[in-house]
């Protein structure tokens, strides 16, 4: 934990794990026509992408992202640094497309869904990799406004605790489930995504961490 962080008790990791988990999705991967990665601080998810192609989970792979608040100050795109994660881990630069101009999920679908159509590439079944408390969200946003393919979601297979460690703070993480499950629950009456069934241990625990100060990345 670092200076200035909230104290975590049991209570809060408790309510923090249960967002996590709802979160993710867990889905059984299995091989799609290709691989799309939506714009991200954490380079894991690249990483965990160029170990599906690998494994010959898709034939390609996209990636989607400008610079967002938390990658302003990186040398190139977010989708640009991805690629060369991508391309470190083996994969061929010919199996790499790249879509630098999206800054949100509903310009990572409609972005990528044009760079494809571009390319006369056909998707109808997509593997998309996110970060992990990113998983239901994506598909919420996927199911409306990518209705038209068979989809699957993943993401590093990690635990929150492991997700943390050396790479961010629990008052990031923590504030970031929060304001992702604000607009998994907001998001279906403006059009922009399914309704997600939200258990009611999860509300509770939700409304805890709001009343606990977890509220930077509200809307």
């Amino acid at each position: 934990m670092t200076q200035g962080e909230k104290q975590l008790d049991h209570s809060t990791l408790t309510a923090a794990r249960l967002l996590w988990d709802f979160h993710r999705l867990g889905h059984c991967v299995v091989p799609a026509d290709g691989i799309l990665v939506f714009g991200s601080n954490d380079l894991r998810v690249a990483t965990r992408a160029a170990e599906l192609f690998h494994q010959g989970m898709g034939k390609w792979i996209l990636f989607s992202g400008a610079r967002g608040r938390m990658t302003q100050d990186w040398p190139g795109t977010e989708a640009e640094t991805m690629a060369q994660v991508a391309i470190d881990a083996g994969v061929p630069k010919s199996a790499i497309l790249i879509e630098n101009r999206a800054t949100n999920t509903g310009e990572n679908i409609r972005f990528s869904r044009e760079l494809l159509a571009e390319r006369g590439i056909t998707l109808h079944e997509g593997l998309f990799v996110q970060k992990p408390y990113m998983e239901r969200r994506t598909l919420a946003a996927l199911e409306v406004q990518w209705s038209d393919i068979s989809l699957q979601v993943t993401s590093p297979p990690l635990t929150i605790e492991q997700y943390v460690a050396g790479h961010h703070s629990w008052d990031e993480v923590i504030a970031a489930m929060v304001g992702d499950l604000q607009r998994i629950i907001d998001y279906p009456s403006r059009g922009f995504a399914s309704v997600q069934d939200v258990p009611a241990s999860v509300l509770a625990a939700w409304n805890d961490l709001i009343s606990l100060g977890y509220t930077s990345q509200m809307a």
